[in-house]
């Protein structure tokens, strides 16, 4: 019998030099991907800040955070509610962008500013005054060049090929409509409109369940007897209050936000689940009342919803795996594990409805602040008080 000898192995391409080349690229994609990955994830948060911190806006954080929550429950996968960040990143690149190119005109600033108080009105203050106005314009152009090319992080940090590019598409023509397009095409990515619709039914929902318990807690310096009462409300509306949230991002229909059927027989097909979703929702909202204790001036006014997004979007999270687990049981479970979630969910709301009666006196609000209950909606005040 002939045994064949072994057919030689192709000679790999480029040689052990080429293999090094292609393992550090494909080492470098990855350590890109996850510094993207980080960065979009960096903005995403901090966006959902800046939104929690500006009234009206802050309907869009809580349609993200509802819609984040109903996207784990339709597929139980916790990854699912973290979208959005590849546009996040984006944003939050233009913003590192614009930071950056705005430097020049700072520093010249300063100097000016300098110039002014060491030699007011002299020659020196004025040639930093036109220097200043010359870096304003050239800033100003630079920063229009870089969003009309598309507002990546370097166009806005090479500067050099803008001019030659804006001079070679107005000579092609039509960089008016392909720059409205463009941004509207961008805007129309992030789903503004619904969003803001989710949010706002989301919020009117949320205050028909919270706001007759809240109303009559505010209301205890003038008639003492209703403080138990609205005690006692808020805590039977405690537990419902989220999961009737996701069930309506779920669905689409304004009536599941009044489910209350619907969402105990959820209740009763995963009550530990929903146990340690609501105990977690609620125990990370108690941190964020030491922040009410003092205002925060309207500059700052987004650290508390950078706390808040921190805190209380992985409990969003929660909530809605909660929900995809009672979705793909089909019996219920056993009368005993109701009866330990039934017990533990009345433990964390009478806890949580305890802090909230108590936040009115160390809140500066005072009673207004129990209508802006953050575990159910976002942490800034829909209406600000200060002045």
């Amino acid at each position: 019998m002939l045994i064949e000898p072994p057919t030689p192995a192709a000679p790999t391409s480029g040689g052990p030099a080429g293999v090094v080349r292609r393992a550090f690229g494909r080492v470098a994609g990855v350590v890109a991907g996850a510094v993207a990955g980080a960065f979009g994830l960096a903005s995403l948060v901090g966006g959902l800040a800046v939104l929690t911190s500006i009234p009206g806006l802050q309907l869009l954080a809580l349609g993200y955070l509802l819609e984040s929550s109903a996207r784990v429950a339709r597929t139980g996968r916790l990854r699912d509610g973290v979208f959005g960040v590849r546009l996040a990143g984006r944003v939050g690149g233009m913003a590192l962008g614009t930071a950056v190119a705005m430097i020049p005109m700072w520093v010249v600033g300063s100097y000016a500013r300098s110039a002014a108080i060491v030699d007011p009105g002299g020659a020196v203050e004025r040639g930093w005054r036109i220097a200043l106005v010359v870096a304003w314009a050239l800033t100003s152009f630079h920063l229009l060049i870089a969003f009309l090319r598309g507002g990546r992080l370097r166009h806005f940090l090479w500067p050099f090929g803008g001019p030659s590019w804006l001079r070679r598409r107005l000579r092609e023509g039509g960089l008016y409509a392909a720059s409205r397009d463009g941004f509207w095409g961008f805007v129309g990515r992030f789903r503004p409109g619904h969003y803001f619709r989710v949010g706002l039914v989301g919020f009117v929902g949320t205050m028909a369940w919270i706001g007759p318990p809240s109303a009559m807690i505010a209301a205890t310096t003038r008639f003492p007897l209703l403080a138990p009462l609205g005690m006692l409300a808020l805590a039977c509306v405690a537990p419902i209050v989220p999961f009737v949230q996701t069930a309506y991002a779920v669905e689409g229909r304004t009536s599941a936000l009044f489910g209350l059927r619907a969402a105990r027989e959820r209740f009763r097909h995963a009550p530990w689940a929903f146990a340690f979703a609501l105990f977690v929702l609620l125990a990370a909202s108690i941190p964020l009342y030491l922040l009410k204790i003092e205002m925060i001036p309207r500059e700052a006014a987004w650290l508390p919803g950078l706390v808040f997004v921190v805190f209380l979007a992985p409990a969003r999270l929660l909530v809605g795996w909660a929900y995809a687990r009672s979705l793909r049981r089909e019996r219920r479970s056993h009368w005993s594990f109701r009866l330990l979630g039934r017990l533990a969910i009345v433990a964390a709301a009478l806890v949580y409805v305890l802090v909230v009666f108590l936040s009115q006196y160390t809140s500066w609000g005072g009673g207004r602040s129990l209508f802006e209950q953050h575990a159910f909606l976002t942490p800034a005040p829909f209406l600000q008080f200060d002045r």
